[in-house]
């Protein structure tokens, strides 16, 4: 057996909250994060975006987790774990002593144990599982990276040791189960939920076992929580409360960072970078980009079932003066389907020119009529990776515009927008990525794989010679192996053009000169681990 242990605990994120704004519940002090949306729910097994994973982070531990801000995996609920010779069964020690949470209608008779992790992964991986069908959902994230089919069976050999068995090797296992999607529930509360026939309130009352505890969410106001006073590392949690307050608009965020009113908030605009640069109460955090803003093309759709099409629709977009325009400079040209700083980046990948004549012509050619009208999705929410989605699509209406199509901007409230576009409703899509846990499969895989179809994979773009190689490189251990067949899916997947990469962003977190030990997550996680305030 190859013994994976190491050396240190991971805690969850945390901070607590009950009473009023401005009000202190012991002595440690408040506070106050600006967030940018209203989440969908607290199970973020169900979820995809960045703020449903936000507003679970503080709730929740994994079996292992994600070193603060940086890409590092160490234990968390499992305190080690060895991997077997042929790197198909994973065994998994279980931290002993380790507590729920409780609520008004919920008191755990029981610590945590290898029950809870079996309810937790059976329910995604068994469709036929009891409380899954009760509740009627679905996981997209766990089977868009083809976890129901590499994972064959999960079981216990003892109160506190839990077995995976996998049907193929996945090199990028241990740095998956650190992800969101993987929080450990309470099975005893799931069964307690499914007697009484509420299921959905494992997401809307959330148990956990993380350093924060659920109290109240008021949609598009705020989400409090309040501290876990028998959480199983008690000196990681350096608040007694935190609150998300919901404030849709980056300025408005910004504007309450400088009074006081919160102490962190995400993705201002461009247009105020400069000026928190120059605000002493303020320290602005500015990190390389993990991230790519990117064009999908519906290619279950007509015209973009043609290559031809894709092709004249990439080579007419103005990249540069989107970085202008959108980014302000805050940003660089994308030219590759997953960011630079990834390992296994292909560095020889570049963009065909900007050639509108040519595209006008390849449109010809594929039989596509001048005043075609198509549309074109424009995300409602700001993102790292796309900080104005609106006049992105403006830019682009105009580019296509040239080409004789006739642009429609389509777009919708951020959860309805995501529900579409996994129906495949669209014809063109701004979105984007930031990425979870440092693998190129949470790229080239999550992505634009056959499995993500009907999850991440907005392109709806399925090529078994593409899906081959990405398979091939999750099978083999040897990073060098794995980064020549991903460069390889690299250049075959820019060749088919399934997405136009517009943009990596930089990064820029504004935070109170008061917050001590904030990190910035590479994944863009918002997470308050060890965070204490003055």
């Amino acid at each position: 057996m190859r013994l994976t242990s190491l050396f240190a605990a991971l805690l969850g994120a945390g901070v607590l909250v009950h009473s009023p704004l401005g009000m202190t519940d012991g002595n440690k002090g408040n506070l106050v994060f600006c967030s940018e949306g209203s989440p969908s729910g607290f199970d973020s097994a169900q979820y995809q975006s960045g703020t449903d994973n936000d507003v679970a982070e503080p709730l929740y531990n994994r079996l292992v987790e994600f070193e603060r801000g940086a890409t590092g995996v160490l234990p968390a609920l499992a305190t080690d774990w060895s991997i077997s010779d042929d790197g198909l069964i994973y065994t998994f020690n279980l931290r002993p002593g380790v507590k729920f949470h409780s609520n008004k209608g919920f008191t755990p008779s029981r610590d945590f144990n290898a029950d809870d992790v079996l309810f937790t992964f059976n329910r995604m991986l068994n469709t036929t599982h009891p409380f899954r069908m009760a509740y009627g959902t679905e996981f997209p994230y766990f089977s868009a990276m083809g976890l129901d089919k590499t994972i064959a069976k999960v079981e216990k050999t003892g109160p506190m040791t839990v077995v995976f068995t996998l049907n193929q090797v996945d090199a990028s296992l241990i740095q998956n189960l650190a992800m969101s999607f993987a929080s450990i529930l309470s099975a005893e509360y799931a069964e307690q939920l499914l007697s009484r026939g509420t299921p959905a309130d494992i997401s809307h009352k959330p148990i956990g076992t993380g350093p924060f505890v659920f109290n109240r969410y008021q949609k598009d106001a705020q989400v409090r929580y309040r501290g876990n006073p028998d959480y199983w590392a008690p000196e990681k949690v350096k608040l007694d409360t935190l609150i998300f307050s919901i404030n849709t608009d980056p300025s408005v965020r910004v504007q309450k960072l400088r009074k006081g009113e919160c102490q962190v908030t995400i993705h201002p605009r461009p247009a105020d970078l400069e000026a928190l640069r120059r605000d002493e109460t303020i320290n602005l955090i500015e990190k390389p980009a993990y991230n790519l803003g990117y064009i999908a093309y519906n290619t279950q759709k007509k015209p973009f079932d043609q290559l031809e099409v894709r092709q004249a629709l990439d080579m007419a977009v103005d990249k540069e003066a989107i970085i202008r325009t959108v980014f302000q400079g805050a940003g660089q040209v994308a030219a590759n389907s997953m960011p630079p700083t990834q390992w296994s980046y292909d560095e020889t990948i570049a963009d065909p020119p900007h050639d509108l004549e040519k595209a006008r012509q390849m449109l010809r050619d594929a039989g596509v009529k001048e005043g075609t009208e198509i549309t074109l999705w424009a995300m409602p929410v700001q993102r790292p990776y796309n900080p104005n989605a609106k006049l992105m699509a403006q830019m682009l209406q105009d580019d296509w515009g040239k080409l004789g199509l006739k642009v429609k901007i389509v777009s919708y409230e951020w959860g309805e927008y995501l529900k579409r576009a996994k129906d495949g409703e669209h014809d063109t899509i701004l979105i984007g990525w930031t990425g979870d846990n440092g693998d190129p499969d949470n790229w080239l895989g999550t992505l634009y794989s056959c499995d993500a179809i009907g999850s991440h994979n907005h392109s709806m773009w399925c090529d078994p010679q593409y899906d081959a190689l990405v398979k091939q490189a999750k099978s083999v251990t040897d990073r060098e192996q794995r980064s020549e067949l991903y460069r390889q899916a690299q250049h075959y997947l820019k060749q088919q053009v399934p997405i136009t990469p517009v943009a990596h962003s930089t990064v820029s977190q504004p935070v109170s000169t008061k917050v001590k030990d904030y990190l910035v997550s590479p994944f863009g996680r918002t997470t308050f681990l060890d965070v204490g305030i003055e």
